[in-house]
């Protein structure tokens, strides 16, 4: 047993594991990028009050953040989320409206490690700030059910919800309250402490115990005014015009308080009923006024990269890309050419690989072999004097051929295609 470990809840990425992890954020920075979201880079380290604005009920507040004081006095944490990132970035630098950024990288909750779910986790995800569109909410949906299309994903599920307004909250928080206080006897004791801080968040409660008094609790949209009922029509209507399908959950709230109005949630319905959320977000009006910033809206989402590639894992889609080179050099004469060629053929744009250490013929066969390349290059004293280089198929029982260095590119090319 090694004497230091990763933590609980962290863990490293392996290859080739980490190359699907690069191409994830690539894919998904190549469909936000079509339609003109440019990516930001918030830090992992911010003021602790840039976080308390999420809302001071929720898990990651209360119970999940790394927080600790630094060398400066400050009281600050890793980030549990980026959206609050973003929001206090948009005050500092005030860019220009509408504004439309993507983002990528970990964030930690020190929470109960499980499937697809760790105390540091990375998403992807975007935000728009400064417009007040309801079809700006279809497009940053559409996008998201766009980018699980590309990856091949089929059985997911959109989950839509309005919130309101915050007057059509506070009326709905109001009517949940006495719904449930007037059923305390019938909540789970962690419901009940729920309720105390926030009758919403009742609502995410997945306990058996919790499930029939949450059916028969109020629903939204019976509080909703009349922008508020308009906007969230709209909002169907749109993903109705894109051929996106969904279904409406008057509980779905999500996990943040800053959410108002229109709420959304991907679901990948191979993964457990309990854990399935792939991502989501909704339109969170009123987060950057709470930064210090001017009363900004905004709407994006986040989704979670663990949890999504377990779904495309039990699809069958989205592999491990190949860690595989095209060619291997052998090189027996002491390694200096073996140092030439495999730059040679890296400035040309192929992936080559080389043994070191001055390993034997037999050695060096094997490594060339185990290294997933369909060709090796071999180079011996003979070769050398010869000004040749010794092409070997290893994949196909094609024979070995000789071919002059000078022409080497051009016949591995016809080789490896």
């Amino acid at each position: 047993m090694p004497e230091f470990q990763t933590s609980p809840g962290m863990r490293d990425i392996l290859p080739p594991e980490s190359a699907r992890w690069r191409r994830f954020v690539g894919e998904f920075a190549a469909v936000v990028g079509a339609a003109g979201y440019g990516q930001v880079i918030p830090p992992l380290l911010e003021d602790l009050g840039v976080f308390t604005r999420v809302g001071e009920a929720t898990d990651i507040v209360t119970k999940e953040m790394y927080d600790f004081v630094d060398k400066g006095e400050r009281h600050v944490a890793l980030r549990p989320e980026q959206t609050a990132s973003v929001c206090r970035a948009f005050v500092q630098h005030r860019p220009t409206t509408p504004w439309k950024v993507w983002y990528s990288g970990p964030n930690f909750r020190y929470e109960k490690p499980q499937r697809g779910r760790y105390r540091q986790f990375d998403q992807v995800g975007i935000e728009v700030l400064g417009a007040d569109d309801p079809y700006l909410d279809v497009e940053v949906i559409a996008l998201g059910w766009e980018f699980y299309a590309r990856l091949g994903l089929r059985r997911v599920r959109l989950v839509l919800n309005s919130l309101g307004e915050p007057a059509d909250r506070a009326g709905y928080v109001e009517a949940l309250r006495a719904h449930f206080e007037a059923n305390l006897h019938l909540l789970s004791s962690e419901s009940v402490v729920t309720l105390a801080k926030n009758p919403l968040r009742v609502l995410d409660s997945k306990r058996e115990q919790d499930a029939p008094l949450i059916a028969s609790a109020p629903v939204i949209a019976d509080h909703y005014s009349p922008e508020a009922a308009a906007h969230f029509t709209a909002v169907q209507t749109g993903l109705g015009a894109l051929g996106i399908p969904f279904d409406i959950d008057g509980t779905l709230v999500r996990g943040l308080d800053y959410y108002r109005r229109t709420t959304f949630e991907f679901q990948g319905l191979t993964l457990d009923s309990a854990q399935n959320a792939l991502g989501g977000g909704g339109r969170y009006d009123g987060l950057v006024e709470s930064l210090g910033g001017p009363p900004t809206h905004g709407v994006g989402f986040a989704l979670g990269l663990d949890r999504t590639l377990l779904a495309c894992d039990d699809e069958g889609v989205f592999g491990a890309p190949s860690v595989a080179v095209d060619a291997f050099v052998v090189d027996t004469t002491g390694g200096l050419e073996a140092l030439r060629i495999t730059a040679e053929l890296r400035a040309a744009g192929f992936r080559a690989d080389r043994a070191y250490e001055g390993r034997s013929m037999k050695s060096q066969m094997k490594l060339a072999d185990r290294s997933g390349a369909p060709i090796a290059l071999i180079i011996g004293s003979n070769e050398l004097d010869a000004g040749t280089v010794v092409l070997r198929p290893l994949r196909d029982g094609r024979d070995q051929y000789a071919v002059p260095r000078t022409e080497l590119l051009d016949h591995l090319t016809k080789a490896i295609t």
